[in-house]
This record gives structure tokens, C-alpha cells and sequence, in this order.
């Protein structure tokens, strides 16, 4: 495999497990996290903007979200999104700051969720399988057209392999840590 394919193949396969990062960082797990509220967008002056870009969102204990807006004006407009959310959360509004509890975990709960975190990692094995195989449908194409050997062409498929497996290694390791986060009380 050229340094070059290597290169795009392992910044592919990266972005894959950054975005399955992304994606298990807004799944609820009991405890409180900003990243929660990531998704949430508000109605500001007619435009939707994330929460974050009106609004400091910080955690001051394990079980409570605090949003304080930048303008008192937006206070609101804030409450009206995280009510409509699908997060199922319930904002206390003090009239200066929002704070958001959030509820303990049901076993059945915590059961659905794990079925998500696991939907999400297989999705994300297959995106890495697909990274693979248009590289070595790139390896196969150079060896037609007589640019690598057919020796290169195998070393290259068992490089390309050899990165999958260690990327799907990486998959299950950050599906382990949000299993065991989602499991425990």
C-alpha cells in the first residue's frame, strides 16, 4: 500500500471512530454531561443557533445540567428548546439561569440505551470495513493497470486488513467504556 492510500485510509477510519465518540457523548447515560445538549438548537433571532453559541452550558454536579444564556433576553427562547427536545429532561427556569436534573436510569432504560450504543458500534465496524474495501479496490485497480505487482497487491490488501483490525479493536474498546458507563448505577 502506497503511503499516500495509507494515509487516506487511516484518516478515514479515525474520522469514523471520532464520529462514534460524537455520537455515544449525546446518548444519556444518568449522569450529566454538557455534551448532552449538543443537538439542542434555539430559536434565535429566526435563525437556529446550538445552544452553546447562546448559552454557557456547564455541569455543576453529576446529576445537574446549568445553562445561563448570554443575554437575559434569550432565557426563554432556551427553555421553549430544551422542552421541545427529545432529551426527555424537564428545565427548572429561576429566571436567571436553567437547570436541568436529570433522573436516574431505569434498568429497562439503561437496557434500550445499551441496544443504541450497540447499533451505533456496528454501524461503525461497517464504515470501517467500507474504508477498507475501497482501499484495496484502489490496490486491485493499481495492479490492473500495471503500476504495483501482484506481491504488492496482496501486501497491500494484508496492510489494509491489518488496519481494519485495529481500528475495530479501537470500536469495541470505546463501546466497552460507554457500556460499562450506561450499566453502571
Amino acid at each position: 500500500m502506497d503511503k499516500e492510500l495509507k494515509k487516506v485510509t487511516v484518516e478515514h477510519m479515525n474520522k469514523a471512530i471520532e464520529h462514534l465518540s460524537h455520537e455515544l457523548a449525546i446518548i444519556r447515560t444518568g449522569r450529566a454531561s454538557a455534551a448532552l445538549l449538543d443537538s439542542i438548537k434555539v430559536d434565535y433571532y429566526g435563525s437556529l443557533t446550538p445552544i452553546k453559541q447562546v448559552a454557557t452550558v456547564s455541569v455543576p454536579d453529576a446529576k445537574t445540567i446549568m445553562v445561563q444564556p448570554f443575554q437575559p433576553n434569550l432565557l426563554s427562547a432556551v427553555d421553549k428548546a430544551l422542552r421541545a427536545s427529545d432529551l426527555g429532561l424537564t428545565p427548572n427556569n429561576d429566571g436567571h439561569v436553567i437547570r436541568l436534573p436529570i433522573p436516574a436510569l431505569t434498568e429497562d432504560r439503561r437496557k434500550d440505551i445499551l441496544k443504541v450504543v450497540k447499533k451505533i458500534g456496528e454501524d461503525t465496524r461497517v464504515a470501517v470495513r467500507n474504508i477498507r474495501r475501497d482501499a484495496i479496490e484502489k490496490i486491485k485497480a493499481a495492479e490492473k493497470a500495471g503500476k504495483i505487482t501482484e506481491d504488492d497487491m496482496h501486501r497491500g490488501e494484508k496492510e489494509a486488513q491489518d488496519l481494519t483490525d485495529e481500528h475495530i479493536k479501537l470500536v469495541d474498546e470505546v463501546l466497552a467504556g460507554k457500556e460499562k458507563e450506561v450499566m453502571t448505577v
